[in-house]
């Protein structure tokens, strides 16, 4: 992968998951476990509980008409006692291991939990409460220790090392002996080879990073309700439309405060409603509640200690387990390889980045200037401002391009016409599948040979219940192993409008929409045996590949034309409009990829501290990476700030933020070609299909993708996309 950048070139031309998810557990009882692990666990599951047997819906979806949050931990006890007697029976087994009776078992085992975990760790992310809460803070160390119970078992490690070490003998198709070096891997990596008394401190760190992790991740929920802006005099939003404000006021009286308008806050420092906001007080208002949030401020939540400790933890266990650090340990099993070749990357881009940064913010003070405006670039001013420079220079207002995506015709007429004219596959809405929230949504996804192949939930609307950004997970994985098909979900948060409003979404909603969806048509097409290497179990820097790679068919011209129509006429959207959108998404790459870098920056600098390296201030030690790697623009602060990254101290980035980067090389390069060579046809997409998306884990992803594009990937695709680039 190294050999694919030359970055001398770049300096050359250029102007610029499921961490709570055990690594081990799937779906079916093996046949010869089966009447033990019942006999023991009826005691304490009742044949009422929804996830003792597989669901009866179509693919066995979660029949959410039944599911209580009283069958929650029933099933989690019995599930976790399950699933560690079957592997107890694998490990202990006096027959010599075999890859059917030791790897494939493993694959087969752990039903229950596998059933319920998947239910539950979508609902706390996607419509949690404070029962839902409960529960997963009482469960965190429980999963710790169930896992670490597995990945530390000595008996069960032995069979696997016997078979890896004589993987070449066993006569292993290319995808079991995948798998068995997964596997060997992981164990190691969990702490297979340790000594009793640091396999000790390894389970006492993991279910301390656990406890932290869902801490974190419930703070994040609380912090967004905390830090909403309340406000009193309409006045102050002028620059709103009325459906915003008309949303505004909903959310506000659905709090009990009617006739006044809540301003919701968003996942990362920048605030889209900022581009609107006339009244500059309220701006900053807006952007120092998003970007001072959990830092304890008025006696708000404060999660400071918690990164602290993280941070903490993580270097002790890199350093138990043989690396200098945990972004050494981070890195070693993702594409990256290490961390100096991702902040070699990095460095090289960012003297061309931080000049085309501040020559966006040169026009931008210019304008300021000549409307009256004297007072010094904050961040709160650079998107209000920036959208002035991109209506000036492109003739576009935002307000302008809403009426012409319409979530409705966006998501027919533009995702699923894509996903229809690349890989012939339809998209059918049914309401008879039992959702967990009623804003949800559910399709049936058939083939181009009219085989029912999945069923696609789509989670569109932001709420209170939901935690912030997108993202897509899995209800149920496919693997022909266990014969199951996929069950996938797409969440987003689009602000709701109101009552009787339409859905009128912008160009980055639109833009994320397809994103997710490139997730999950890589969980759709799935065609493996395993279900631990299925769909989007690969690399970090590899599984952003499929979803960067669907976002530039959203402006494709064909596709545009087909969704952009004008909600009220049905008229498509101007083609001298449509040209300046296609034109105006290019601005602002200074700012966006500088605000990306110095985020995927803190947080490799955060995994690079050894144990005893850890600062007692996480706002000086922020200033201090801006400062060190000279990206300290005070208009341009960090996507994420330590205290609300979700991608890395509850999720499953740590020190692989720049993972996006990454795949947008592969993205960018891979939809050039293409578009070059095929543009939006079958034979394209059945490419892609074939050789990235049905694929899963199945070999290394680098190979994945030459079997794909012909070549490893060069850069110039993606300064080109970044605008970067003639």
């Amino acid at each position: 992968m190294k050999k694919m950048y030359s970055f001398s070139l770049v300096c050359a031309l250029f102007f610029f998951g499921v961490s709570q998810h055990l690594v081990i557990a799937h779906t079916s009882l093996t046949n010869t476990s089966m009447t033990v692990v019942e006999k023991s666990a009826s005691e304490t599951l009742t044949d009422d509980n929804p996830f003792m047997k597989p669901s009866t819906l179509p693919f066995e979806a979660p029949d959410f008409n039944v599911i209580e949050n009283a069958h929650f931990m029933p099933a989690f006890t019995v599930g976790m006692e399950q699933h560690l007697e079957e592997i107890n029976q694998i490990a202990n087994n006096p027959e010599a291991p075999t890859f059917e009776n030791t790897i494939a078992a493993m694959e087969k085992a752990g039903e229950v939990l596998t059933r319920v975990q998947r239910v539950f760790f979508n609902l706390t992310s996607a419509h949690s409460s404070a029962e839902i809460r409960e529960i997963q803070a009482e469960l965190a160390p429980q999963l710790a220790a169930h896992s670490d119970n597995i990945l530390l078992n000595k008996a069960l490690f032995d069979r696997i090392n016997t078979l890896y070490e004589n993987r070449e003998g066993l006569g292993l198709d290319s995808e079991s002996l995948r798998l068995l070096e997964e596997q060997h891997n992981r164990f190691v990596r969990a702490g297979a080879l340790l000594s009793d008394s640091e396999m000790d401190r390894i389970r006492e760190i993991n279910s301390r990073l656990s406890a932290l992790g869902t801490q974190f991740q419930q703070n994040l929920l609380e912090i967004t309700r905390e830090r909403s802006v309340l406000v009193s005099d309409k006045a102050k939003l002028d620059g709103m439309s009325n459906s915003q404000i008309a949303a505004a006021a909903e959310r506000a009286k659905d709090q009990g405060r009617e006739g006044k308008y809540l301003l919701t806050i968003t996942n990362t420092t920048r605030q889209p409603i900022l581009t609107s906001l006339n009244n500059r007080e309220l701006r900053q208002q807006v952007w120092e509640a998003s970007a001072f949030r959990g830092l304890g401020k008025d006696g708000g939540i404060d999660n400071s200690e918690i990164v602290l400790e993280i941070a903490q933890l993580r270097a002790e266990r890199a350093q138990l387990l043989g690396f200098e650090h945990f972004a050494a340990f981070a890195l070693e099993p993702q594409m990256a390889g290490d961390p100096e070749t991702v902040l070699t990357m990095i460095k090289d881009m960012l003297p061309a980045v931080m000049t085309n940064t501040k020559r966006e913010a040169e026009e931008i003070k210019a304008l300021m200037h000549e409307h009256g405006y004297n007072h010094e670039l904050m961040p709160w001013d650079w998107e209000f401002f920036a959208e002035k420079v991109r209506k000036a220079k492109f003739d576009i207002d935002e307000n302008e391009v809403r009426p012409y995506f319409e979530l409705e015709s966006v998501l027919h007429n533009g995702v699923f016409y894509t996903m229809e004219r690349m890989f012939g596959i339809t998209f059918e809405e049914r309401f008879d599948i039992p959702v967990y929230q009623e804003d949800v949504r559910v399709f049936n996804v058939f083939d181009h040979d009219g085989e029912h192949i999945a069923l696609f939930y789509g989670d569109f609307f932001a709420r209170e219940s939901k935690r912030g950004g997108a993202w897509m997970s899995s209800f149920v994985v496919q693997s022909h192993l266990l014969d199951q098909k996929p069950v996938v979900t797409n969440v987003l948060n689009i602000p709701k409008p109101a009552e009787g409003e339409p859905a009128l979404v912008s160009l980055s909603n639109v833009i994320t929409l397809f994103h997710e969806m490139g997730h999950a048509v890589h969980g759709i097409f799935s065609d493996v045996t395993f279900p631990s290497l299925a769909g989007t179990a690969v690399s970090r820097d590899f599984v952003e590949f499929p979803s960067t790679f669907m976002e530039d068919w959203a402006l494709h011209p064909e596709v545009l034309a087909n969704y952009a129509l004008h909600y009220e006429t049905g008229e498509p959207i101007p083609m001298d409009l449509l040209n300046r959108v296609i034109e105006a998404r290019q601005f602002n790459q200074g700012f966006d990829t500088l605000e990306y870098l110095s985020a995927t920056l803190l947080d490799m600098d955060w995994h690079l501290l050894g144990p005893d390296e850890i600062p007692t201030d996480i706002m000086e030690f922020e200033a201090s990476v801006m400062e060190k790697y000279g990206v300290d623009f005070t208009p341009v602060p960090p996507r994420y700030k330590t205290a609300f990254f979700a991608h890395v101290w509850p999720g499953g980035y740590a020190s692989n933020y720049y993972a996006y980067l990454w795949s947008e090389i592969l993205a960018a390069d891979g939809f050039e070609f293409i578009k070059e060579n095929f543009d939006l046809t079958r034979e394209g997409g059945d490419l892609f299909r074939r050789t990235v998306l049905s694929t899963g884990n199945t070999d290394d992803p680098m190979q994945h993708y030459i079997r794909f594009r012909g070549q490893e990937p060069g850069v110039e695709a993606l300064l080109r996309r970044r605008a970067l680039l003639d």
